[in-house]
């Protein structure tokens, strides 16, 4: 790069337009990194299908959309879905297998996952379907010279409002203080009373929730769901995730809104010819970072068996 195109790079980079987008981007992607790292927390589970709840998701939406249902409808349909299979994971895969291994635990999910991408595959093609009624919401308001989409700041309020109210259930509730009980011990935990099956589905639970929020506001910015919809995404986030620190629950999300944030800056500030390489920047930060703190980037200061 000249230094003239450096210039240019780093111009576009603090352009405003490109910072919205950019917050926008990375409050989604730390919602991705609060249902990742709760499910870790209290079961010691890297889920790697939680891209293809996103994907389940989507296809609720477009599937809704392809027959002409309501908006509302639409999302409902995709919460549903969403939850349902959350739940279904839970029970079918992740419950029997809970006192195995981490590695039995991490190949179940990955074969969750192919399973249910292939499903998509077979029911709804490689090309997917589009989920056109929800246009609308992707449309800009222009605030002075910067056009802020509806969904950027739909992303960002929901970011705000679903962290809070999980800090509130964790930090107010009886199941919060099981749930943080289990992610520091989770044995311990059983022996002093603490439902395990419970606390189990309630994190799955507000995972899929989450997913599912998810789900709505990238099938917004990227109508046309696909088989493979969400699993760039979900590879980012975690990375993000391990680049915060997944012995913590905020500093996972930091570190998913982090890669979020760098990602949507890259992006806008990369000219188009060039846009291939912006994987090659973001996990090329993401390895200097565990170079020189593999413990996280967020977690100084943390005990390690700290998870929730």
């Amino acid at each position: 790069m000249t230094a003239s195109g450096f210039t240019d790079f780093l111009g576009d980079a603090v352009d405003l337009q490109v910072q919205v987008d950019a917050i926008g981007l990375g409050a989604i992607f730390a919602l991705m990194a609060v249902g990742i790292g709760l499910v870790f927390g209290v079961l010691r589970l890297v889920n790697f299908a939680y891209g293809q709840l996103i994907m389940a998701g989507g296809f609720a939406l477009a599937f809704a959309s392809d027959r002409g249902w309501p908006v509302a409808v639409g999302i409902a349909l995709c919460f549903a879905v969403v939850i349902l299979l959350s739940l279904a994971m839970e029970r079918v895969v992740f419950r029997p297998l809970r006192g195995q291994s981490p590695a039995v635990m991490l190949i179940a999910t990955f074969a969750v996952a192919f399973l249910l991408q292939s499903v998509a595959l077979l029911w709804f093609g490689p090309l997917g379907k589009t989920a056109a009624s929800l246009a609308g919401l992707n449309r800009p308001v222009s605030v002075g010279d910067v056009e802020i989409r509806k969904i950027t700041l739909v992303a960002i309020a929901s970011a705000a409002v679903c962290l809070v109210l999980l800090v509130l259930l964790l930090g107010r509730t009886s199941i919060g203080l099981h749930m943080r009980a289990a992610a520091m011990d989770f044995q311990t935990a059983r022996l002093l009373g603490v439902r395990a099956n419970l606390v189990s589905a309630v994190a799955v639970l507000v995972a899929g929730i989450l997913a599912a929020v998810v789900a709505v506001m990238l099938t917004v910015q990227f109508p046309t769901v696909t088989p493979t919809f969400a699993l760039r995404e979900t590879i980012i986030v975690l990375a993000g995730v391990v680049v915060g620190g997944m012995t913590r629950l905020v500093p996972a999300t930091l570190g998913g809104f982090a890669l979020g944030y760098a990602s949507g800056v890259l992006g806008g500030a990369l000219p188009t010819n060039q846009s291939q390489y912006l994987p090659s920047f973001v996990f090329g930060a993401v390895i200097l970072v565990l170079l020189l703190r593999p413990g996280g980037l967020f977690t100084r200061g943390i005990r390690t068996v700290e998870r929730v």
